[in-house]
Formats: structure tokens, sequence, C-alpha cells
């Protein structure tokens, strides 16, 4: 139920940040079919959780981590840079430890958001970014 409310709390924020930049983008979210316009800049978003822990020996305490990823997809015929400054973009919307509660549950931003290099395809350019986050329960 954790990893639920995280995607929910990740998803919503990319959501309401991408619709109301300028130029607005598109989101595709994981399992979601979709089919970008030609020439269209796009952002794809996918939770990546690792294993979840234990660190009482009564059990209950849960730590629910791992990885949230945005990638940054433009046409092959276009520069890099503005996905660079898209990246730019996504740090300061997800801060190093950003806090952000629903439902009960915390999750933080636990690194700096990451930018690797781009991944082309025949038609595309991906560049991602990604962060760790890290929800403890009580």
């Amino acid at each position: 139920m954790s990893e639920k409310i995280i995607r929910s709390i990740y998803e919503a924020r990319l959501k309401a940040w991408a619709a109301a930049r300028s130029p607005a983008l598109r989101v595709t979210y994981q399992n979601s079919k979709f089919s970008p316009a030609s020439g269209e800049t796009y952002l794809a978003c996918y939770l990546l959780p690792a294993k979840t822990q234990s660190l009482d020996l009564e059990g209950v305490h849960k730590v629910f981590t791992g990885y949230f990823q945005v990638n940054i997809v433009v046409p092959t015929d276009s520069s890099l840079v503005p996905a660079s400054g898209i990246a730019e973009e996504l740090q300061a919307l997800f801060p190093n430890n950003l806090g952000v509660t629903k439902s009960g549950l915390t999750v933080y931003v636990r690194t700096p958001c990451a930018v690797a290099d781009a991944q082309q395809d025949v038609a595309t350019a991906t560049v991602p970014v990604s962060f760790y986050y890290r929800a403890d329960t009580p």
C-alpha cells in the first residue's frame, strides 16, 4: 500500500508541474497507453521500489525505498539543450530532503536528482533524471 501512496505523491507533483509549465509537457505513466505526437517532447515516469525493510526487532517499523525516474524524451532531430533545461527544472521540483505527506506517510527525496547521459533511439533521445526516496512507518 505504501508504494501506491509514494507513486501517487510523485506522479501528482510531476503532473501538476508539467501541466503548469510553458509549454506544457505531457506525462506518460507505467503501464499506460501513450501515443506521442510527431516531434513531441514528453516525460515518462517510473517508480522503481526496492525491497521493503524493517529496522526493529518487533517487525512493526517498515522502510520503503527506491528510485523515482523521469525520462525526458525528445525527438532525435532536436538539440538536447531543451532537455537539459527540463532536467534542471526537475531538480528544482524534487530537491534533496523534500518531504511530502499523504495518508499519514511522509516520503523524502534522499539524493539530489541525477541526470544520466542521453540514450538515443531511431526517433528519440531519452535523458533520464532520477532520485532515491525513503519513507518510514512508525
